[in-house]
């Protein structure tokens, strides 16, 4: 059976100590409540293990935002999957539109910082979704097929590990959201897509969270839909209480 997941992401947002003290919030805040979902906060690099000292592991996991599809070397200022894995990290995110847009990331080198991941024992939550020129000229279901067959090379053990999130580029800080039915018909699409390549029953075991103006207020309708897995979060998840509500929406 797939989990639903709420992630967190807080991109380049919070100092170190304004970090340590939402995550050590959320963590309390959920403490003793039972959650119908996996809970993930993913972290800018300098606060993975001060982020990792307030939480506990039974309660919310901890992902980084990115990670360097080289394994070591000389290339000074990035950080590779072995070092997230090092703080205590479980998750991270890969090709998030941001990420594909500003620097350039394409998909393969997506594969590769993928295939760093998991060899280094960490859950990939791997981003997927069309800009707004792309949703209004219909090429958006080729788009994403596209994003989601660059992992296709990988074996079906190894796929069945990752998560997918699909994030409408145009929906995310605008403040603009995916209605609840666009959002399941992409997912619906991209289960088919993996269908297609690895079959039914990986398809099926694979969680796959939307991401793009989820709130509290959205959540509920949003998460109701069959092949909506959960959310990666961005701004709703730098206040603790809008994140739990958003947590609250699977219970």
């Amino acid at each position: 059976m797939r989990k639903n997941i709420v992630a967190g992401n807080w991109k380049m947002n919070t100092t170190l100590q304004e970090g340590v003290e939402l995550a050590n919030e959320i963590n309390t805040l959920l403490e003793g409540k039972s959650k119908n979902c996996e809970v993930v906060i993913c972290v800018p690099f300098t606060h993975l293990t001060s982020v990792n000292a307030v939480i506990e592991p039974s309660i919310i996991g901890l992902g980084a935002e990115n990670c360097s599809e080289h394994e070591s070397g000389a290339y000074t200022g990035e950080v590779s999957a072995s070092m997230v894995k090092s703080t205590g990290a479980t998750h991270v995110i890969l090709g998030h539109s941001e990420r594909r847009q500003y620097f350039g990331e394409n998909n393969e080198q997506l594969l590769a910082k993928t295939k760093q991941a998991l060899a280094n024992g960490l859950t990939p939550i791997f981003c997927v979704g069309e800009v707004l020129e792309e949703r209004e000229n219909g090429t958006y279901n080729d788009v994403v097929r596209s994003q989601v067959e660059a992992l296709f090379s990988l074996s079906a053990d190894d796929f069945a590990k990752i998560i997918i999130a699909y994030e409408p580029v145009w929906a995310i800080g605008t403040g603009k959201t995916a209605t609840a039915e666009q959002a399941q018909d992409m997912h619906a699409n991209i289960r088919h897509t993996i269908e297609e390549k690895y079959g039914k029953e990986l398809a099926d075991n694979t969680s796959i969270l939307y991401g793009g103006s989820c709130k509290p207020g959205n959540a509920p309708e949003l998460f109701a839909k069959p092949d909506v897995d959960g959310g990666l979060i961005g701004g709703a998840a730098l206040k603790a209480d809008s994140f739990i509500g958003i947590i609250e929406a699977f219970n």
